[in-house]
């Protein structure tokens, strides 16, 4: 799947393991993720920056944000197959349907910085996750924030929107946020995140492609 030959073996083992299932930091992945999470940033920004050597900060900032935003990653991560290898509690369906294959992208990053160093985890990002899954021409049109883009169509279309938090629950000592998008009062979709941000964006994602917005 790597497309390249992991030396150390450990390494992956623990970016494939969710916290639902190991508990202690030194086991699972969550260190993994936050070193992956910094080293796909830096080599996005590296990559925008040199193919749009005319583009501003502003331009810049939202085209890596578009790139290494949570359901982009977790999208990726399903279509190369990590939803198949990850270690995590299956009996907990609020798990299945959340972003955690994103985050074992960013701890599998993580694992390859430490074990082939920067230089050779740069170019594997880019044959194996950048350029193959992304169209980097594409994301240019596309619009990040779907909950503006909901608010926008809201506004023209003289209805009244609004998301409530309908339900918050401690997992394994972390909190899952449960966002309800309401148009005119009425419950279009509901999206589960670790962050309200996160429940919200994708409850608004939801509803732009129930509504056909």
């Amino acid at each position: 799947m790597l497309g390249i030959k992991p030396g150390k073996t450990i390494l992956y083992k623990q970016a494939l393991s969710h916290r639902s299932i190991k508990e202690n930091t030194t086991d699972n992945n969550e260190r993994l993720e936050y070193l992956g999470d910094a080293v796909l940033g830096v080599i996005v920004a590296d990559y925008l920056f040199k193919k749009y050597p005319y583009k501003d900060e502003g331009f810049l900032t939202e085209m890596r944000s578009k790139i290494v935003n949570r359901q982009q990653l977790n999208d990726i991560a399903i279509k190369i197959g990590l939803q198949k290898l990850t270690f995590f509690n299956k009996d907990d369906s609020g798990l299945r349907n959340s972003q955690i294959f994103g985050n074992t992208l960013e701890a599998l990053i993580g694992a390859v910085y430490l074990d082939k160093g920067y230089p050779k985890t740069k170019d594997w990002i880019l044959q194996y996750i950048l350029i193959p899954h992304l169209s980097v021409d594409d994301l240019e049109l596309v619009e990040i924030n779907m909950k503006n883009r909901l608010i926008g169509w809201a506004n023209k279309n003289n209805k009244t929107i609004r998301f409530e938090t309908i339900d918050e629950i401690v997992d394994r000592r972390r909190r899952v946020f449960t966002i309800a998008v309401l148009v005119d009062e009425v419950v279009i979709a509901e999206g589960k995140g670790y962050s309200k941000k996160d429940a919200s964006q994708i409850a608004a994602k939801l509803a732009t492609e129930k509504l056909g917005i």
